[in-house]
């Protein structure tokens, strides 16, 4: 039986390359809280008009420091795939 591929953290003390996380760009939040990926980054993360995003916050001593943006399918899959088994387990399917 094939096993499958362990996720390997892109970032933090688990990653496999530490140079891995990099300031790609600063952006501006407009008067409406608009901000806009550059496109050039938008192109190489292949986002595409109508792509849902999802917007993960991190927090630290009670304040937001950082967000994380995951395409809204590859999150839906990863809950999948972790809960899954899980879920599998509980209903007997």
């Amino acid at each position: 039986m094939a096993r499958k591929s362990k996720i390997e953290p892109c970032c933090g003390p688990e990653a496999k390359d530490q140079d891995c996380c990099k300031i790609e760009s600063l952006i501006a939040v407009d008067e409406r809280g608009q901000m806009v990926l550059p496109k050039e980054l938008r192109d190489r993360a292949n986002i595409r008009a109508g792509d849902k995003l999802a917007l993960i916050s991190w927090q630290k001593d009670g304040e937001i420091c950082c967000f994380t943006l995951i395409k809204a399918d590859a999150l839906a899959e990863r809950v999948k795939e972790f809960l899954g088994p899980v879920l599998k387990s509980i209903s007997g399917f």
